[in-house]
């Protein structure tokens, strides 16, 4: 008898505790609710430049319709209507706070800019991919993101798409490639490389590469860099005029300063997106193309491991 009672006084105890539990967890979802207050269309509004509309959710829309360059696909002229639009959509968060998603039509001339512009600003670049095939001039859609005061964030979106504004402006129609020194193919300093970069460098038939493999699980399963987890560079031409071209694998946290660091050495970033799932951690991958002295070149790239590196030890 006295063990029934102790059992069913632990039984009583729990059920007092799943309940004192569940009521502060509805107390504070609803204080969260209650603090998460309306966007105020008007002022985002102002503050980007655009039309806002505020959706029946409560989400606060911007759209803009790239009419100002004709596209084809796979021969078929595309209205803008049909995929050429780029937005932006704010959510209120507590405290008067916002988040922003956004997805921005750039034209591969675009991308440095308009990526330049969002992190000035304070917004994260979360995807840069294309959405078609045979499209002329090629098309690709950068995605946005952030978190903070609304206006601040409209503005953000503001200073993005008149980057790209003032690309067209210059120049009307997108241009066919970055410009700068071609590269004049002949001998590359491998170990020179390896020795700017910290990892080793091989050469292979007279393309420099750098490769760097990371570990990872996928479905339960143990991965690593012989399944396609690694970071990697290859230098092709001479040392004096060389291009770069290459993959960074990121964990979340990472994107963004490996981004960074590689826009601050004036290296163009040309995707962002991931290459499997399943992942534990999740992996991002980021291509890059580069025009310049190797030393110069490498140096970036060390820089960007460097920042990677700098997350990972916080």
């Amino acid at each position: 008898m006295h063990l029934r009672r102790l059992h069913l006084a632990r039984h009583h105890g729990l059920r007092r505790l799943v309940s004192s539990l569940s009521v502060a967890l509805l107390i504070a979802f609803t204080v969260q609710t209650a603090h998460a207050t309306a966007l105020d269309a008007k002022r985002i509004g102002a503050a980007s430049g655009a039309t806002a509309t505020t959706t029946p959710d409560g989400v606060v829309h911007l759209g803009w319709s790239r009419t100002d360059v004709k596209v084809t696909v796979d021969g078929v002229p595309l209205p803008p209507a049909a995929g050429l639009g780029s937005w932006a959509a704010f959510s209120p968060m507590p405290h008067g706070q916002a988040m922003v998603m956004g997805d921005t039509v750039v034209f591969q001339d675009e991308v440095d800019a308009a990526m330049d512009a969002a992190f000035a600003h304070g917004l994260a670049v979360t995807a840069l991919h294309n959405h078609f095939f045979y499209d002329t001039p090629s098309v690709f859609f950068m995605h946005l993101g952030g978190e903070g005061n609304p206006e601040t964030l409209a503005a953000g979106v503001k200073a993005v798409w008149a980057a790209i504004r003032a690309v067209r402006s210059a120049h009307p129609q997108p241009a066919t490639g970055f410009g700068g020194v071609a590269p004049v193919f002949g001998r590359i300093d491998a170990d020179a490389v390896g020795k700017i970069v910290g990892q080793p460098a091989t050469d292979m038939q007279g393309v420099v590469k750098v490769t760097i493999g990371r570990e990872g699980r996928m479905h339960g399963m143990k991965i690593g860099g012989s399944m396609g987890l690694t970071t990697w560079a290859a230098f092709s031409g001479s040392d004096q005029a060389a291009v770069m071209d290459g993959d960074f694998i990121m964990k979340t946290a990472e994107v963004q300063p490996v981004l960074h660091a590689l826009r601050k050495a004036g290296i163009h970033i040309v995707a962002l997106h991931n290459h499997m799932m399943g992942g534990n951690p999740g992996f991002f991958f980021t291509h890059f193309w580069g025009k310049g002295t190797v030393r110069s070149l490498a140096g970036g790239f060390r820089a960007a491991l460097d920042a990677q590196a700098a997350v990972d030890q916080r």
